[in-house]
């Protein structure tokens, strides 16, 4: 039955929304259809979707990682984690780069993805604890917005930092064979760079399942994160678990950088920004300060991004539908901001501490 109480106090802005979400669903409806009807993309096409769009989710869930995590312990957002991931990606170019001209990275592919994957994880923890001292421990007690600005403006500083240093020029990242070679699932080719990252993806969700449940300083971490003052008053050395917690997210994002690297073969000082912002997207997708939200929500976002122009913008006729990848991503932000603002799981995560 209809609630007429609830009509009543509806007010212009609880109908603006409403027919906001009105015509998202009727364009999305009206694109797909228009879409099967055209019956312009094969089988294998829309598989090859699916799973390049989880490619992209698992790099994004691996830097959501680090959002989420800083959040959940400090409550704040480290919008300098985008260039962290682009710091540690930058840096092990210069290890991947002799290794793979050398022919050693073919030759000995575990222990030269080894040292890049150190180089990198080692660079952004170090770049993340830098960022952590500087941005958030001398506002760590005061609520005001210094961190953020503090935050922005450390972005900006590694962003051309690395330009002074390395120049703006596009680096490449080597050739190796084993990422370039087919893997044939079910009768469909997929590259295997493809199925490590997803696999890379699902081991880091797991690994920090077992650090946060199943040891001392996860326990610590989830204790910091529910009360700050009141762990300390237990003898958890707060400071301790912080920076541990950066330490942890910057690994994420060095892994994911060098990922990300291998996959688009380029490297440059600006390569951090869209993909931190669509990382945050995921992290507010998923439920902020919820780690399986953020794994959730990367691959989530990283599927629609991928599907999307062609499920829902080609079918309505727009041109170059590609283009528009960006935009499906951050309208998601949007609207799961307006619509859903704590996340997928986020409500789940609320009603377990309450």
């Amino acid at each position: 039955m209809i609630d007429l109480e609830k009509i009543k106090h509806l007010t212009y802005v609880d109908v603006t929304l409403w027919l906001m979400r009105a015509i998202i669903i009727v364009l999305l409806i009206a694109g797909t259809v228009g879409t099967v009807i055209k019956d312009r993309y094969l089988t294998e096409q829309w598989v090859n979707m699916v799973v390049f769009g989880m490619t992209m989710g698992g790099i994004y869930a691996l830097v959501a990682l680090g959002y989420t995590m800083v959040y959940g312990i400090l409550r704040l957002i480290n919008f300098a984690h985008g260039d962290i991931f682009m710091t540690g990606a930058y840096t092990a170019y210069f290890v991947a780069g002799p290794l793979g001209k050398s022919g050693f990275l073919d030759e000995n592919l575990f222990i030269g993805m080894a040292a890049i994957l150190l180089t990198a994880m080692f660079v952004c923890s170090a770049m993340a604890l830098l960022v952590e001292r500087i941005c958030y421990r001398p506002f760590r007690h005061v609520r005001t917005l210094a961190p953020l600005i503090c935050a922005i403006g450390a972005s900006f500083v590694l962003q051309h930092s690395f330009r002074g240093m390395y120049g703006s020029t596009v680096r490449a990242y080597p050739d190796v064979t084993l990422f370039e070679a087919q893997v044939t699932i079910f009768g469909f080719n997929f590259l295997f760079i493809q199925l490590l990252v997803i696999g890379a993806a699902m081991a880091a969700m797991y690994s920090l399942y077992l650090i946060v449940h199943k040891t001392k300083m996860g326990t610590a971490m989830r204790a910091v994160s529910e009360d700050r003052d009141a762990a300390a008053l237990m003898g958890i050395d707060v400071n301790k678990v912080i920076i541990f917690t950066f330490i942890l997210g910057g690994s994420m994002a060095g892994i994911g950088g060098v990922l990300y690297a291998f996959v688009f073969k380029q490297v440059h000082f600006f390569m951090g920004f869209f993909p931190g912002i669509k990382a945050f997207s995921a992290a507010v997708l998923g439920g902020i300060g919820n780690v399986p939200g953020a794994m959730l929500g990367g691959f989530f976002l990283g599927v629609v991004e991928s599907l999307g122009p062609a499920l829902f913008l080609d079918g309505l006729g727009i041109v170059a539908p590609y283009q528009l990848r960006d935009l499906i991503a951050f309208t998601m932000l949007v609207m799961v901001l307006i619509f859903r603002p704590q996340g997928i799981l986020g409500e789940r995560l609320a009603r377990a501490r309450a």
